[in-house]
Parts: structure tokens; sequence; C-alpha cells
């Protein structure tokens, strides 16, 4: 079948959303790469038998989807329309939630439980983690199965594309994306519709490019990849959207190579969308074509770097290269070429179906819309969370996050990745917009968010993250390649006890010259982890290099260990130990040996007793 036309469309999505709605209760299983981590696919496999084996097929209907984002506690059931939230299921399971299911009513010790308070939630929608954030480009992932285009269709997608060639108005299309205000969720922030106003400018015989940057690299960030696996069709519709507003022709994913499920079912999504007329020649007889491949990247995270993309895109070395000209000027194989993230091309179709003025009031002043950010850390409810800009970090930390896990006040929160800053806990009336990030001197990067407690330390954090970055600089530059090299170096010397007081003020310099002489913003914002641990947390390094002590008891060369007065003498310490450090007789107090000790802390780990101290 093909869609040649928007009556058509049109037409076919009121059969399919009629088809939709036929009273049936539905089963939704989430099949991110996080569930199917924790077990889903057992689970939907025994929920499929159990269908069939008892003929239950026209009652009960069965939705495989992407991610939800309460990925702490996966795997899980949605049911439709009722809006159970069954977590952590078992294949054992899956009986009683259908019968629960038919007989509308509830399996009550799989519902979830507030881990602080004991309450039980009958409603998906009135759990905290969900109903403090404001779902707009994450909530259409439970509603479709990814791999089937007839969901997207009949929950409105392609709608956005009915109404652009509707219009027929190019410019229409870019002075909506710019009056809505969207600015790219990569990291920079840079204004979308002025990227795209600039790209419908040139002039190229050769045609233009797209492009969707999917190579997520900051550690602990997923946010592309959830959307990319649970809606790949809303990046399909956005970019064929911005093909007819910047007159692009040829559209690229840039997908690295360890998202197998988001290019499995991105790759079903273009076939689909080919086979249907939305991609190829005359667009739904719209007189314009566009179509989109895929490109598979190593993983490399300088190649998130636009430059560096275009070139690996090309099948070069993905090293930065010198600008002007820039990629809309010369891009993919000397064409003008426009590079959007994920989550960016997600918004599209939002801003085209919903109008850029409602749009616009999601958010702050230059700040509109909502953004994805992964919650990862010390922290109760991890996941992905999706707020409008404006939210402050204590309202995502503590009314969606939940708090802190143990006992251990939450210290700071890290956005942006390796080459974002750390926000100490004292500034988390903080909004999260790209403006106040920038003056407190950390990014909005792609939308990574680490949260830290008490027991972290911030110099070790640091050191952490320049080890990542020189080993992800590509080293063409030498500011970069060296900087980065010499600056994990002192770190090293200052957590091992090596460090000065003249190596603080080296660390500051060298930080500074490292961020104002690089090329490409790797190197550019590789300063940040250091600059904003010596901004807020000096403390922490003064206390490593004047009194050879680690505050959070992290950097074992500075760590001394004893026992104390709760010693039982069960010896579990001494058997331990691989260096025999730990004497004394059984059922009495045990001592450690300073001279021996290679302070590897598993006497400490061991011991059931809290005896084993570090200092």
């Amino acid at each position: 079948m093909k869609l040649s036309s928007i009556e058509k469309l049109t037409e076919w999505r009121s059969v399919l959303a009629k088809k939709n709605a036929s009273g049936k209760s539905c089963l939704c299983i989430c099949a991110g790469t996080a569930c199917q981590a924790s077990g889903s696919n057992e689970i939907i496999r025994a929920t499929k038998r159990a269908l069939i084996e008892r003929r239950l097929l026209d009652r009960l209907s069965l939705r495989i989807t992407g991610c939800h984002g309460f990925c702490e506690m996966g795997p899980f059931v949605l049911t439709e329309p009722q809006q159970a939230f069954y977590t952590q299921v078992k294949a054992e399971d899956v009986p009683r939630i259908i019968d629960a299911a038919l007989a509308g009513e509830y399996v009550e010790e799989l519902l979830y439980k507030d881990p602080s308070t004991g309450q039980k939630y009958y409603h998906r929608g009135d759990i905290p983690f969900f109903k403090n954030q404001q779902r707009t480009i994450l909530e259409a992932n439970q509603k479709i199965d990814p791999i089937r285009i007839h969901d997207y269709i009949a929950e409105g997608g392609y709608r956005g594309l009915e109404k652009v060639l509707s219009v027929q108005d190019p410019v229409w299309v870019v002075e909506e994306v710019k009056k809505a205000g969207l600015r790219g969720r990569g990291g920079a922030g840079f204004p979308t519709g002025l990227k795209w106003e600039m790209l419908a400018k040139q002039r190229s015989n050769g045609g233009k490019f797209l492009v969707c940057n999917a190579d997520e690299g900051d550690p602990g960030a997923y946010m592309d990849r959830s959307i990319l696996e649970g809606n790949p069709h809303s990046i399909i519709e956005g970019m064929i959207i911005g093909a007819y507003g910047t007159g692009a022709t040829s559209g690229v994913v840039y997908v690295r190579n360890e998202y197998p499920i988001a290019i499995k079912h991105l790759t079903a999504a273009l076939q689909q969308a080919r086979t249907l007329g939305l991609l190829g020649g005359n667009i739904l007889g719209g007189g314009f074509s566009f179509d989109i491949e895929i490109v598979r990247g190593a993983g490399a995270f300088v190649c998130g770097e636009e430059t560096a993309l275009i070139r690996s895109i090309e099948g070069k070395m993905g090293e930065p290269r010198q600008r002007p000209p820039f990629p809309i000027q010369r891009g993919i194989n000397g064409k003008p070429t426009a590079i959007n993230n994920v989550e960016t091309w997600a918004n599209i179709p939002v801003i085209i179906v919903r109008g850029a003025d409602e749009y616009a009031k999601i958010g702050t002043k230059n700040n509109s819309g909502t953004k994805i950010f992964s919650l990862v850390g010390k922290i109760r409810n991890t996941g992905l969370v999706e707020v409008p800009m404006g939210m402050t970090i204590k309202e995502i930390v503590y009314n969606i996050g939940g708090g802190p896990v143990g006992k251990a006040q939450i210290k700071a929160v890290q956005t942006g990745g390796p080459s974002g800053g750390c926000i100490p806990a004292s500034m988390f009336d903080l909004q999260i917009d790209y403006d106040s990030l920038s003056r407190a001197g950390s990014i909005m990067g792609s939308g990574g968010m680490i949260v830290m407690d008490e027991n972290t330390c911030m110099v070790d954090l640091a050191k952490y993250f320049m080890r990542f970055l020189k080993e992800e600089s590509c080293g063409k530059c030498f500011t970069c390649r060296k900087g980065t090299q010499r600056m994990y170096e002192i770190l090293d010397d200052i957590t091992t006890g090596k460090g000065t007081l003249e190596h603080l003020d080296l660390l500051e310099e060298l930080a500074h010259v490292v961020k104002d002489t690089t090329m490409c913003g790797l190197g550019q914002t590789s300063a940040n982890p250091v600059l904003s641990t010596l901004r807020y947390f000096r403390d922490e390094y003064l206390a490593h290099i004047q009194n050879s002590r680690c505050p959070a008891q992290v950097c074992k060369p500075l760590l001394s260990y004893s026992i104390n007065n709760n010693c039982i003498g069960c010896q579990a310490c001494g058997k331990a130990c691989s260096v025999n450090a730990i004497h004394g007789e059984r059922k009495q107090r045990h001592f450690i040996d300073a001279s021996k000790c290679i302070k590897c802390g598993t006497c400490r780990s061991v011991c059931k007793y809290d005896a084993v101290e570090a200092a």
C-alpha cells in the first residue's frame, strides 16, 4: 500500500484510530534496552503464550513498547485503560496480571510502592516520578509499538507533515520553528530555526543534507537511544518536515553501532515509511523528494562534534576541522549540511502540530519546551525524566528522583556529561536552562545528570572525567592532546598525596589555556569538571594537599585503616587480607600493621560489625 496523497493518509489514520479504539484492555510491556536487560523478553514471551493458550486475543491485547523512563523499576507492565503500573514483574506473575486486567482489579503486591513511605499507587499518573514530569516526547513511547507504523499514525503521527504540505510554504515551516524558540538539544543550544534558515538560504546544485546526530557519547546518558528505540517515526517525521522547510534532499542518521535495538527499530521504520510513500520521490504528492540512510559510528566521543561527525560519515577519520567554513556552508561531500540531535528532531512534529505559540508557552523565555535528562547516580529513582525548561535542580532531584538512597546527603549534581560542571547542593534552586547552567560553570550537554552524595570525592570525580576526555581526544589539537593529559596527571598527583598548592594554581591556569585555545567543543569544554570543582569544592582539594586526607574516604593512598572496639575477634578481616597485615587472637580485638597495609579496603568490606575505620 502506498499513501500518495494527504487525503489518503488522513483517511487511513481515521480507520486505524477506530480499529485501535476497540475497547479491549491492553497490556503494555517495555522492551527498551534497560528492561530487556532486566528480563522483559521473558515477560513478553510468557504473556504471548498465555493469551494464545487461553484464547484471550479478542478480549486482551499486547503492546510491546519502548522505554517508559522508570528504569529503576523494570521490567514492568502497564495496563490500559486501567493504568495499573506493575513493577519488577516476573514471568510467573503474568497469569495474575491477566486475570486482574480482565476483571478490572489489581494485583496488589505488584503495584508500585513508594520505598520511603510505603504508599501504594493504583494509577501510574499518581506516582511522583511520573506526576512531577511534563512528558511531551517520552509519553508517546508507551502508546506505540516502535516497529509498527500503524500505531504511530493512529496516534496522530505524520499529522505535522500533513499540516506542512497543506500550507505549502517552506518559509512558514522555518518561521514556526524560529517562533517556537527551540534550541538544539545536543548541548550547545543553538537556535534550531536560525540554523534551518541559514541552510534554506544556501544554494547548491548537488543538494543539501540533514543529519540526525545519534552519537550519544556521555557516560550514563541514554536519552537519544530511548527515543530511537521507542519512537523512531518521530525522528523520521521531524527530518521530513525539516527537509521541506530547508530544501534538503538527503538525510543521514548517524548512530553509534553500540545501539543495536535502536538501529533495528530505525531500519524497520525507514522501510515502512518508504513502503507507504512517506520517504522517497514526491512525498504525499507534495512535489518534493527526500530519503534517509543510516550510518553507523564506531563510538568515538569526538564524533559528537559536528565536523568530526561529517568526516566520519564521509568514511574518513573522525577528526574536527577548523571553522569556517561551517557545515551549513560546506558539510558532507562539500554540500550544505545542518545537524541536529535526536531529541531536537523529535520536537519538530510537536511544534508543527501544536503551533509555535503553544509550544513556546512551555519553559521559560529563550528556553522553551521540555528537556529529557538521564537521572543517575546516588539517587532513589533513576531513569529518564522529561521536565519543562526552568524547573529547578532541587525539584528534579527530590520531587522526581526521590532524594538520596541512604543516609548520606546529596552533595552535588554533574550536568552535561564529561564536559559539564559540578553544581553544589547549595545551588539546587538554580533553574535548568542553557543560560543559567552556563553562568554556573556547567553546560546542558545532551542531558546527562549524575547525582553525587557525601561519599563522592570531587577531586577523584574530576580525575575520572579528565581520564575519559584525554583518552577520547582525537589528538589533532596540541593543547587538547597534551592539556587534558597534563590536567589528569596533576589530579592524579593530588589524589595520591603528591600534590602541592602550586599544583592548584597550575591546574587552574592550564584549564583556562585549554578552554581558550583548543579547536573544537571537546577541548573547549574539557576544563569544566576541573574549573567547576575548583570553584565550588576547593576545600576538598586543600584537604588532599595540606592534610593528606580525602574527606569522602575515596582516595586510597590517603587513607589509613584501624580497628576499633567493635571488633569481636571473628578473624574475617584477617582471612580476607591478602598481605597478612592484620593480627590478633580469636575473640580478641585485632590490629592492622600500617607498614604492610596496601589500603585495599577489603577488611572494611568484609567486617559485619563496623569495626574497621578509615581516616
